[in-house]
C-alpha cells in the first residue's frame, strides 16, 4: 500500500516544505490550494521529488468543500497523514473588525474541521494516521504591534481541537497535534506587505525571538514530519512551540 498523505494549503510556505519532505519519504501527496497559478508551480516543482497531486479547491465555498469531502474515499483510499495548513493573516484592530473579517479566519476552522472528520474515518479504516494542524504563537501570546483578534482565537480554537481529538481519535491509532510558529517568512503575509518585500520587512523582527531570527519554512516543515512520522509514536495531543524561543521570553 502506497501511503498517500493531504496538505490542506501545500502550495507556498510551510505546507510546501512539509510536502517535500514527504516526498522524499516516497509518500504519495496531495495538494489543495485556491491559486490555480501556485497549484501548477507547485506540480511542477514537486513532481521532480515524487509523486503529487494538487486540487483546486476554494476553502469557503461550502459546495466546493462538500464536494471535496465526499470523494476523499475515492482519491487517496490509503491515506494516513494530514496536515491543516492553509492561512490568512492581517493585523487590524478589534474595535476595526467586521463581520467579514471575523468569518474569513473562522471559517478555515470550520473547513478544516470537516476535512480532518472525513479523513479520520479513511484512516480509522486504514488502522491508523497521524494529523498535524499548524497553530500559532498568537494563539499564546498577544503582541500589541501586531493586533489580532480574530486569528487568535481561531488559532486558539484549533489547538483546543487538536488536544480534543487527540483524547477522541487514540483509540483508533489516530495521532493529532499542532505546530506553534511564531514569524516565519512565507508568504502569508502578503495579505498587508508586497510579496517582493516580505523578506526584508520581517527581518525587523529577527530580535524578537530570543534566537536570534526570525524562521524558514523548513524549520516548522521538519517539526510537522517528524509528528506525523513513527518517530514521534508516542506524541499525541501536543501544541509545540516552534518559535525561535519566544514563548520563553522575548529580547
Amino acid at each position: 500500500m502506497n501511503k498517500q498523505a493531504i496538505i490542506v494549503g501545500g502550495t507556498t510556505g510551510m505546507g510546501k516544505a512539509t510536502a517535500e519532505l514527504l516526498l522524499k519519504d516516497g509518500i504519495e501527496v496531495t495538494i489543495i490550494g485556491r491559486s490555480d497559478k501556485n497549484l501548477k508551480t507547485t506540480e511542477e516543482e514537486l513532481s521532480k521529488i515524487g509523486t503529487v497531486k494538487t486540487v483546486g479547491l476554494d476553502l469557503f465555498d461550502s459546495k466546493q468543500l462538500q464536494i471535496f469531502i465526499n470523494n476523499l474515499n475515492s482519491t487517496t483510499p490509503n491515506l494516513k497523514y494530514l496536515v491543516n495548513a492553509a492561512g490568512y493573516f492581517s493585523p487590524k484592530l478589534f474595535i476595526e473588525h467586521t463581520s467579514d473579517d471575523y468569518d474569513l479566519y473562522h471559517n478555515f476552522n470550520k473547513a478544516f474541521f470537516f476535512i480532518t472528520q472525513q479523513t479520520a474515518k479513511i484512516m480509522k479504516d486504514n488502522g491508523g494516521g497521524s494529523i498535524v494542524n499548524i497553530g500559532s504563537m498568537w494563539a499564546k501570546q498577544a503582541i500589541k504591534a501586531t493586533p489580532s483578534s480574530a486569528y487568535s482565537m481561531a488559532k486558539a480554537g484549533l489547538h483546543s481541537l487538536t488536544q480534543h481529538l487527540a483524547m477522541e481519535l487514540a483509540e483508533h491509532n489516530i495521532r493529532v497535534n499542532a505546530v506553534s510558529p511564531a514569524v516565519v517568512v512565507t508568504p502569508i503575509y502578503g495579505a498587508f506587505i508586497e510579496e517582493d518585500k516580505i523578506e526584508e520587512a520581517l527581518q525587523g523582527f529577527n530580535d524578537f525571538h530570543p534566537i536570534g531570527r526570525v524562521g524558514r519554512p523548513e524549520d516548522i516543515a521538519k517539526t510537522i514530519h517528524f509528528l506525523l512520522t513513527d518517530q514521534s509514536s508516542w506524541v499525541t495531543g501536543a501544541i509545540w512551540d516552534i518559535d525561535g524561543g519566544v514563548m520563553a521570553g522575548r529580547n
